[in-house]
């Protein structure tokens, strides 16, 4: 069992809110927004994450999101790491992933978390983000659903990692998968129902 001194909790909570602060920056929101498209939570999904950006049409926008909502889960985990180690980095990356999905200044309605899932784990072991992204594509590119997509790459990364990586990464990706599945439930059931609505679709 690891120990903790008050000294080292308090490092590790104020290292877990700068990550979620970085985390919470709603860039969907935001670049729809500055490109004069409105409120991003008004169109398609709601969601304000990359998938809902695609909906808009604009390319240049969605990929601005997307590598808005890798970077904030890489930096914050690459910052903790380099200056307090992999136990920090861990709780930044959780940080920064609870803040995209559950934002304070939109009243804790945030995106999915894939992207800063996948921005998380680049900081952490970046083999992991690879074989998160290849589970997600393979899936993807065989039945264009983008949450089927997110759920099966959010079951098999922790099964491989306990295989890959050291156990604090093993349950920090068990952690984020679940509170992945949880963003998706949802999208779970409207899967379950022939709901969804796929890749490329308004």
């Amino acid at each position: 069992m690891i120990e903790l001194s008050w000294s080292q909790a308090l490092i590790y909570l104020a290292v877990f809110l700068g990550g979620y602060l970085c985390g919470s920056i709603p860039f969907g929101l935001l670049f729809t927004r500055a490109a004069g498209l409105g409120d991003l939570r008004k169109i398609g999904s709601g969601n304000i994450g990359t998938t809902n950006v695609l909906r808009t049409g604009n390319k240049w926008l969605t990929a601005a999101t997307l590598a808005g909502d890798v970077l904030k889960g890489t930096i914050p985990v690459l910052l903790a790491m380099h200056f307090l180690g992999p136990i920090a980095a861990i709780a930044a990356g959780i940080g920064a992933f609870i803040g995209h999905i559950a934002p304070v200044w939109l009243g804790f309605r945030g995106g999915k978390g894939v992207a800063t899932y996948i921005g998380v784990l680049l900081g952490l072991f970046w083999p992991a983000a690879l074989l998160f992204c290849a589970v997600w594509l393979l899936i993807a590119f065989t039945t264009r659903y983008s949450s089927l997509s997110a759920l099966v790459a959010a079951l098999v990364t922790p099964a491989l990692l306990a295989y890959l990586a050291a156990p604090p990464l093993v349950i920090a990706s068990v952690i984020l998968s679940v509170l992945l599945i949880l963003r998706h439930q949802s999208n779970i059931g409207r899967l379950i129902r022939g709901e969804e609505t796929r890749i490329g679709q308004r």
